[in-house]
């Protein structure tokens, strides 16, 4: 059976222009991972109703508020009964004004420098969405600097930013950890209620360029925290208990 996932590319604030291409690369793969997607931009789906469909919601590349009260009752829900999130590269500036997503994607965005070639080092190479890069993985990205540290909500930092690689001549108002996080992982989603039954969640702060969604090594990384996430067996798609997920 395939996994079913609801992306949600809705902004409120500044676009990507990589928004597109990267609906179209998670379009062309999904079927060599089994897994198939409903992408919108339509915050009136995020009900109990629809998204009970969904064995992960993925956020990508979000800005501002990009639900209403309904909305984020329904994600909180649903979030609540084992389902799984993603977030990618600038959902970490979404729905600021939302505490539980916060802890869910982990830590919201503050700045970054300007776009520049840095080199992001893999400091856990046994996960699915890093086995396949490379010890020191240069690319042209933005290094995104976060209000705080997503490990004091429980996650595992998975890439970590080379701060001697790049130039950031602004002064951080925040701390973020050492090392400089970058992508991470939450066993265990912070944003659950307490009782609820807690999914996984995944995040990468990549993501930025056009180019870099036809980039097969990151393509890897974000599919490798996708089927990670998926993985929990909190849904329909790997646990026929489930109370959320794609239904036989």
């Amino acid at each position: 059976m395939s996994a079913r996932i609801l992306a949600y590319s809705a902004t409120a604030g500044y676009r990507h222009d990589s928004i597109e291409p990267s609906i179209e690369a998670l379009k062309a793969k999904g079927p060599s991972y089994n897994i198939e997607f409903d992408f919108t931009e339509d915050k009136s789906q995020f009900t109990d109703e629809n998204l009970q469909k969904y064995d992960a919601i993925l956020f990508l590349n979000n800005s501002g508020i990009v639900l209403d009260d309904t909305g984020k009752a329904a994600l909180q829900k649903y979030l609540n009964l084992g389902g799984n999130f993603i977030g990618v590269h600038c959902a970490a500036d979404a729905l600021r004004d939302t505490p539980f997503f916060g802890k869910q994607i982990g830590a919201y965005f503050d700045y970054h420098p300007d776009i520049q070639e840095s080199v992001v080092d893999v400091v856990d190479n046994t996960h699915p969405s890093t086995k396949m890069l490379p010890a020191q993985w240069r690319l042209l990205d933005e290094m995104y600097n976060f209000e705080s540290d997503p490990r004091a909500v429980g996650a595992k930092v998975l890439l970590t930013a080379d701060e001697t690689s790049y130039s950031d001549p602004q002064e951080r108002k925040f701390d973020h950890g050492t090392p400089h996080p970058v992508a991470w992982y939450q066993e265990r989603g912070a944003g659950v209620e307490p009782g609820g039954i807690a999914g996984r969640s995944w995040y990468t702060s990549l993501g930025h360029c056009i180019e870099i969604w036809s980039d097969e090594l990151f393509l890897g990384h974000v599919f490798g925290g996708i089927t990670w996430a998926l993985a929990s067996k909190t849904t329909r798609a790997f646990n026929s208990s489930g109370k959320v997920g794609n239904a036989p």
